[in-house]
């Protein structure tokens, strides 16, 4: 039979039940007794061990080094049951004066750098605690602090150090707990010790009135912090952002170049890292000028330079680096202390309360300590001095005596000692009678009385308590002030950066294809290639190339309402023969969308308009002001023009640099309709517009819009393979949203439509491209100018050759091409 009882001990719980319960302790622990500092002496339980441990042990700053893993071993088995190598880590931060204010440990040997090199190993260096840390533990030794029991009950261990000065501030801390973390920078002794003295003798304080004296964090590394706005709401709330950048200047060089020197970087960034992500840029090349990055830190400080090219633009350069370097950081304040056993976001006044708060604690106790031991004193020299003036008797009565006991209690029964003072008398050595004279035990009483006096007074009046506070503040501050090394700056400084830093002016071949394949090349892969040698597809049109500039800014216009932005320089650069990238790879476009026109600016602040028109006949114009491209322009496309139908698409894309009253619309129909009017009867509107209305086309559509001068020769092909040269005022001028009257003769049988128009300029030639896939050229010139009632001539069979579907007009200088 098996024996049920055995398991009785076993209980069904909850995992949500065990988890909470069993996390909830260790996250108290972690906040409590680790990762957070107390808000009075600003030290993590690690760092109070140290400190305890290595002065219990006499390694003070007044005496020589010991090796540092014995001070490890001390505060492992006494104090801190963890890893040796946490302990140690700890102990070594505590000695870098790159990461405190003031360092509370002196090292002998490698203690790290500010490149992130690791120390020695702890065989290898030597440390003592440094003499301001010997302020932190000042009084200790005089039940100052609460002590209790270590981890194995063996030893005593303060929970908060005596902090003769405000730690927390000057040295900072850093932490990770369990739900809080903690970022509070170095301030400077001085200052904080002048508030703290301010905030004495005015409780009633306001933030800005500390502020007069704390301006900011004073990092130990130096650097400019901007943004007081930032500050002043962290010492408010415990939480804020401001800037902290390095401090550079710009030096000459013979033979007109530059270079950038960096003598204070940003605290806790890594120096050795900073220099090689400078070094990157240079060799990536993603900002122009830089020739050379140097690290020149030694003894003397630290000095990275950053050498310039020649006529490169330091100012721009130097900001470019602020933006996309740790030359500059964002430093946030996440002030959180314990704060009577808990965590709290505190500012500069709750801070400072605290500690002056402890401090009129420890003092008290300092006092109360002193003042009994005075009495204790005071009490055995009146013993003595009773002792002297009798003392033939007082002798007589002690060799008379059995033993020490008995001596002791005759004294008492006899002359009205008390018990201690009768143990001072029998335990006086003979040797002390020869020249102990009452007169210098009566002037010890005296110089007691007066003591007791003092430390009472103390005890009994408030403000004589915060007096000997106030004292030993400024003894503190007169004995380790230093100046000031970072520079607070009321304001952040706005960083821009101008193109030509980034990018190296030079002239390029840019192509733009029907399709949506884009690509710049050099002007020597272009030249080395082919006339037809563009890398295209043979179904493929080139909509836009020419040779701009990489500053240059690249405007790409599709069917259906999108413009796409690229810097020339974004370009994906290939070989001139090379398909070149396709815009779907970063922007998408749809199934049935295509490239209509492109255009490149060399300033987008430059005037002109844009005239845009739609297929099923809106119309309207924009200013290039009002395209300027985004955010976001690398992965998505802005909308021109807002199409009311998915059917409808842009026909029109036309860029007018400066104002022309002369200019007219032509608009032409499929079913052979023409329309003209004065462009100024077009209203300009944004770009989320969707237009007006250009022609009355009841069941038509426009195949063609065009910018005309009355004058102007026109070209006009149709969907069975006839050209027609016509003028543009063939067609009277009317006003907008009209019918308009017909171009084309009508026929019966095969009407002839409009399948292409286009503007004729002198001396131009057409390149005409059918459905299957043949290329016909025309001059146009070679053929009369008809009126509008007339159809044209035959210049391809349609049914053999295929219909016309595309036409480009080209100028002699673009034949070539």
């Amino acid at each position: 039979m098996t024996d049920t009882k055995q398991h009785n001990n076993i209980q069904e719980l909850s995992l949500e039940a065990v988890m909470s319960e069993r996390f909830g302790r260790y996250s108290k622990y972690i906040i409590q007794e680790r990762a957070l500092p107390d808000i009075r002496d600003g030290l993590k339980p690690v760092q109070r061990r140290i400190l305890f441990a290595m002065n219990q042990d006499g390694n003070t700053f007044d005496k020589a080094f010991r090796k540092s893993a014995k001070s490890v071993g001390n505060v492992m088995g006494n104090f801190h049951p963890h890893g040796d190598s946490s302990i140690y880590e700890a102990m070594v931060r505590l000695s870098q004066d790159w990461k405190l204010r003031q360092p509370l440990i002196e090292m002998h040997g490698n203690n790290g750098s500010m490149d992130g090199d690791p120390p020695a190993a702890m065989r290898y260096t030597e440390a003592r605690i440094s003499e301001i840390a010997g302020d932190m533990l000042r009084d200790i030794d005089k039940n100052t602090v609460e002590m209790v029991l270590n981890f194995d009950d063996t030893e005593y261990e303060p929970t908060v150090l005596p902090a003769r000065f405000p730690n927390l501030l000057v040295n900072g801390a850093t932490g990770i707990s369990a739900g809080y973390a903690t970022t509070i920078p170095t301030h400077n002794l001085g200052e904080t010790i002048e508030a703290a003295v301010y905030l004495l003798d005015h409780p009633q304080a306001s933030l800005a009135d500390l502020m007069q004296f704390v301006k900011g964090p004073d990092f130990p590394t130096g650097g400019i912090l901007q943004g007081k706005d930032g500050i002043k709401k962290a010492y408010e709330t415990g939480r804020g952002k401001s800037i902290l950048r390095s401090r550079t200047s710009i030096e000459e060089l013979r033979g007109g170049k530059q270079q950038i020197v960096i003598t204070e970087i940003p605290y806790e960034v890594n120096k050795a890292l900073l220099v090689k992500r400078i070094d990157e840029l240079r060799l990536l090349k993603k900002v122009e000028g830089i020739a050379e990055v140097r690290d020149e830190t030694d003894r003397e400080g630290l000095r990275i330079v950053v050498e310039l090219k020649k006529n490169a633009n330091a100012t721009g350069i130097l900001n470019y680096l602020f933006k996309n370097t740790d030359l500059q950081v964002s430093y946030n304040f996440n002030m959180v202390a314990i704060n009577h056993k808990r965590p709290e976001h505190v500012g500069l006044k709750t801070i400072l309360a605290a500690y002056i708060e402890h401090q009129r604690d420890v003092t008290t106790k300092r006092t109360q300590f002193d003042l009994n031991k005075a009495q204790e004193r005071e009490h055995i020299v009146a013993g003595l001095i009773k002792a002297l003036s009798i003392l033939d008797e007082v002798i007589h009565t002690i060799r008379s005596s059995k033993n020490k006991r008995d001596a002791k209690q005759n004294l008492i029964t006899a002359y009205d000692f008390s018990e201690k003072q009768a143990e001072a008398i029998v335990s006086l050595q003979l040797y002390r009678l020869t020249n102990t004279d009452v007169t210098a035990l009566e002037t010890e009483a005296a110089e007691l009385a007066k003591k007791i006096q003092q430390l009472q007074k103390i005890l009994a009046d408030p403000k004589e308590l915060d007096k000997v506070i106030k004292k030993e503040l400024k003894a503190v501050n007169k004995k380790y002030a230093t100046p000031r090394l970072t520079e607070i700056q009321d304001k952040i400084s706005e960083i821009k950066i101008e193109t030509e830093v980034m990018v190296a002016a030079e002239d390029v071949k840019v192509l733009v294809s029907h399709d949506g394949y884009v690509k710049r090349s050099s002007l020597r892969s272009f030249k080395a290639s082919g006339p037809d040698e563009n890398g295209l597809k043979d179904e493929d049109q080139v909509i836009y190339t020419a040779t701009v500039n990489t500053l240059d800014h690249l405007f790409i216009f599709t069917n259906k309402g999108n413009m796409i932005y690229r810097p020339v320089h974004d370009v994906t650069e290939t070989r001139w023969k090379d398909t070149g990238e396709h815009l779907s790879q970063t922007v998408g476009l749809a199934n049935d969308e295509y490239v209509l026109q492109a255009y490149c600016f060399k300033d987008l602040k430059q005037g002109g308009k844009f005239v845009f028109a739609t297929k099923e006949g809106f119309i309207k114009q924009t200013e290039l002001a009002d395209l300027k491209p985004g955010r976001t322009y690398k992965s998505r496309a802005s909308v021109f023009m807002k199409l009311k139908t998915t059917s409808d698409e842009l026909i029109l894309i036309d860029y007018q640099a400066q104002e022309d009253t002369d200019l007219q619309v032509f608009c032409t129909s499929y079913s052979g309709y023409g329309l003209r009017y004065s462009l100024a009867d077009v209203p300009t509107s944004g770009a989320k517009a969707a237009g007006v209305k250009n022609m009355d086309l009841r069941d038509d559509y426009l195949t063609s819009v065009m910018l005309v001068h009355e004058t102007d020769d026109l070209a006009i092909i149709t969907q069975r393979g006839s050209f027609k040269r016509m003028k543009a005022n063939a067609v009277p001028e009317t006003t907008r949203a009209r019918r308009g009257v017909q171009i084309l003769r009508e026929l019966k049988k095969a009407p002839h439509r409009v399948q292409l128009a286009a503007l004729l300029p002198a001396n131009c030639e057409l390149y005409i491209t059918t459905s299957h896939n043949e290329r016909v050229v025309v001059d146009p010139f070679d053929h009369p100018v008809n009126d509008r009632y007339s159809n044209g001539s035959f210049i391809l069979d349609s049914e053999s050759q295929g219909e016309p579907i595309w036409l480009e007009v080209k100028l002699p200088e673009q034949k070539e091409e």
